[in-house]
Parts: C-alpha cells; structure tokens; sequence
C-alpha cells in the first residue's frame, strides 16, 4: 500500500512541479533577457560620455558575470 500511496501523491503533485518548473524557465529567460538590455544600456551610455567601445563593453560584461553567479548560487541551492 506505501508504494501506491506514493505515485498517487507523485500523480497529484505533478501538476504544480510542472508549474513550478516553467516559471523557474520563464524566470531565467527573463532574467537573461533584462541583463542584456541592462548591459547594453550601460555600455550605450559609457560610450555616450567618452569612453572607448572595448572599455565599455569590459566593464558591461560584470553585469553577465552578476548573472552567471547569481544563477549558479541559485543552482546549487536548489540541488542541496
């Protein structure tokens, strides 16, 4: 009876870990797609006020960094 117990409760809980799951996905597309437009914005704006392109970019590419260990963090608190 404990093994049908439990893929009844696997069954009834499927629908909200899949749930979970897209707005987890959805969430990270997101995020992804803001820091873009953040990180161009950035280096819009340095290069506005005088600063090289190579420069700009160098220091708009911290903001991808931001991203990737922020995701990261969150992964491997997910997986404890």
């Amino acid at each position: 009876m404990g093994k049908a117990r439990t893929a009844l409760t696997l069954l009834n809980a499927s629908p909200y870990i899949a749930r979970l799951l897209c707005s987890l996905f959805a969430a990270w597309l997101t995020l992804g797609w803001k820091v873009r437009k953040a990180r161009k914005a950035f280096e819009k704006e340095l290069i506005k006020q005088g600063m090289s392109k190579e420069d700009a970019e160098r220091l708009g590419a911290q903001y991808t960094l931001l991203k990737d260990d922020l995701m990261r963090e969150l992964k491997a608190y997910i997986r404890t």
